[in-house]
């Protein structure tokens, strides 16, 4: 009896821990019997998992993590065959919802959760378009080539090249109008890492004392400070 009782205080500790973690991600997805979900984050330059579960008939999906500060998750699904699929999203304490389906995994994806979350969302639907845009004229440059329409090649080159010019100058005005977001700095990171160190600069000075303070506002700083750095020693 005495040994039942220690189960059972044990079962209700670990239930409480979970219930007080920061970070709780509800997932439903949609036509999963079998297969392993886990919660991954980049911890210094590696993908770490830091909650897992396997499914099994269970439709159930439920994980959790610490969570300091707002910070880019990943739910990735294990499918127990050769491929993985994974979607990214700001994470903020609290609770996460993301719905899905097993077919289009990191397509059919619907995410409730953190305001980072929303202003992410917000960028990535025009940036979809110039990415669908862009494909189109990849396309399009190809069978110009086929046809050895040399006019309508050069075109589509300039058209190209204009694209590439347009994504980055979106991407630093989004930054700029929002400057109180922790998804400004994290955008110049993994969108624009390579423009030019001037345009980092101005979103590094423009973002709020909150967010220059966090782990990506810190990273940017860093990031351009090590770039001024080479270009001096050069």
């Amino acid at each position: 009896m005495r040994k039942i009782s220690i189960i059972v205080l044990t079962l209700l500790f670990i239930a409480c821990g979970k219930d007080q973690s920061d970070l709780t991600v509800i997932a439903n997805i949609k036509g999963l019997k079998k297969g392993t979900v886990y919660l991954k984050k980049m911890q210094d330059t590696l993908l770490v998992t830091v909650d897992s579960i396997l499914v099994n008939g269970n439709p159930k999906i439920e994980l959790h993590s610490d969570l300091e500060e707002p910070e880019v998750y990943f739910l990735y699904l294990d499918k127990q065959s050769k491929d993985t699929d994974r979607i990214p999203f700001f994470a903020d304490k609290g609770i996460t919802e993301i719905n899905t389906t097993l077919k289009n995994f990191a397509f059919d994806v619907d995410i409730k959760g953190s305001e980072q979350q929303k202003v992410m969302e917000e960028y990535k639907t025009l940036i979809s378009k110039m990415n669908n845009r862009n494909l189109e004229v990849i396309k399009e440059q190809f069978e110009a080539q086929q046809a050895n329409d040399t006019a309508r090649f050069s075109k589509l080159r300039n058209e190209a090249k204009s694209s590439v010019k347009r994504k980055y100058l979106y991407t630093v005005n989004f930054a700029l109008n929002n400057k109180d977001s922790e998804v400004a700095p994290y955008l110049a990171l993994t969108e624009i890492y390579n423009a030019r160190i001037d345009l980092l600069d101005t979103i590094n000075k423009s973002l709020s004392s909150k967010v220059k303070s966090s782990k990506y506002g810190k990273e940017l700083d860093n990031f351009i400070l090590d770039i001024k750095a080479a270009e001096k020693s050069n």
